[in-house]
């Protein structure tokens, strides 16, 4: 088992990396940083523009493995590290045929350096999109700017939707922190949103019924300890805000935490599917996130 990072020269920061580390040294294993250079539609020829685009794809990743080791020369100490590349038609799909030849356990990537958004928020490309819906193994996806090489993790925090299907998302949460080594507790997040309730309503009605939906979610989460689901020692809270950026950052996060999310099965395809709850979970998120396929 090993993790895997991907990575390329002048595409993403280092957070990505940071995080890698983080994780590999939490489960004691080794990590493979793989970059993905483009591969050519069509069928490649002798010509000589086959030649050159060959050996810029080689530079490439020649350059990205170069620029990563140099990095992680000073913060992954005691990790045994490996480099590789891969020509692939999709960035997505590259990462998946190295996941499944090196048999990772996790996929590590990094937010966007970009996207309007502050430091400390995840920031998904269309690469990190598609992974989310089609990898086979768990992805972990940095914040902005994450750093925190030194250390492990510390936690993991299961976001919880409260309702009977998302019980099997507790478990694979949970089975989650006992493979990482560290404690887990379950969050779930209750949001009033800009259009909840039309005006005439009033405030008055929106937090009135907000606060019952917290009571209903709290109900529910008691339910997971009474069900033996958790243990009696878990944390359960329920965290409410205006929107999802109020109760995300409401969370009360721990240096070297992590927010997991998860779906239930859909027949016999086991990928990662997510609704619009777990989208915007994700983009607001303050901590790095680890999404479990089903």
């Amino acid at each position: 088992m090993t993790v895997v990072a991907g990575y390329l020269a002048g595409k993403v920061g280092l957070s990505g990396l940071h995080l890698a580390v983080r994780t590999a040294r939490t489960l004691r294993t080794s990590l493979t940083v793989a970059t993905i250079v483009p591969k050519p539609w069509l069928t490649p020829s002798r010509a000589r523009i086959d030649a050159e685009y060959e050996q810029w794809a080689d530079h490439l990743a020649a350059d990205s493995a170069k620029e990563a080791q140099q990095h992680l020369d000073k913060v992954a100490d005691g990790i045994e590290i490996d480099y590789c590349h891969r020509a692939h038609r999709s960035v997505a799909g590259g990462l998946i045929e190295v996941v499944e030849e090196v048999d990772a356990e996790l996929l590590v990537l990094g937010s966007l350096p970009s996207g309007g958004r502050g430091q400390g928020q995840v920031v998904i490309g269309s690469t990190a999109d598609w992974l989310l819906h089609s990898s086979p193994v768990p992805v972990v996806i940095s914040t902005r700017g994450y750093r925190g090489h030194t250390g492990k993790l510390s936690r993991v925090t299961c976001a919880y939707s409260a309702i009977p299907d998302a019980v099997d998302v507790v478990r694979r949460c949970f089975q989650s922190a006992k493979r990482f080594g560290v404690p887990a507790r379950v969050i779930s997040f209750a949001v009033r949103g800009r259009t909840m309730y039309p005006p005439e309503v009033g405030l008055d009605a929106e937090d009135s019924i907000l606060d019952a939906w917290a009571s209903q979610a709290r109900e529910n989460l008691e339910n997971l300890k009474t069900d033996g689901v958790v243990g009696e020692d878990v944390v359960l809270q329920v965290v409410t805000g205006d929107d999802w950026q109020d109760a995300l950052a409401a969370a009360d996060w721990e240096d070297g935490e992590i927010l997991a999310l998860g779906t239930s099965p859909r027949g016999e395809i086991h990928r990662v599917f997510l609704g619009s709850r777990s989208a915007k979970i994700i983009r607001h998120s303050p901590v790095p996130v680890l999404v479990l396929p089903s």
